[in-house]
């Protein structure tokens, strides 16, 4: 899903408008939880499921993304939102489908795990929302 074509004189209204604020504090505080979350793992207890809060921290650096590129104003910072949302959906998608499937090699949870039932399924409705919100803000709304 690319970034639509502008059309001439009509600039693309910015993502951190209305709505978008709610978005931007939503992705903020799973940008907090999810690298925190990681870090504690990573520093407490590495060993018992590597692969698992990896997975946490790759998802909390992804929030950080998504967080500054819905939040910046400027064609960058649309393309680093659009980047890090699909990038999420797609990462949400995947790990939520192999923790279903294949939950031997996922001893603990990551944020995205059952696509994010310890979140209340937020993580997997948010990349919909962040993309639905990209799309409306674009120059051709």
């Amino acid at each position: 899903m690319a970034e639509p074509t502008r059309e001439p004189g009509r600039e693309p209204r910015a993502t951190s408008s209305g709505p978008g604020r709610v978005l931007i504090a939503v992705y903020a505080i799973f940008a907090l939880s999810a690298t925190a979350r990681a870090g504690v793992q990573i520093a407490a207890k590495f060993s018992e499921a590597p692969v698992a809060y990896l997975l946490s921290g790759l998802a909390g650096v992804v929030y950080i993304l998504a967080t500054i590129g819905l939040a910046g104003r400027g064609p960058g910072y649309r393309r680093l939102a659009w980047g890090a949302v699909l990038f999420e959906l797609v990462g949400v998608l995947v790990v939520g489908t192999l923790t279903v499937f294949d939950t031997g090699d996922f001893p603990d949870d990551t944020v995205w795990s059952v696509y994010g039932r310890g979140y209340g399924f937020i993580p997997l409705v948010l990349p919909f929302v962040g993309l639905w919100w990209l799309r409306r803000t674009s120059a051709k709304g």
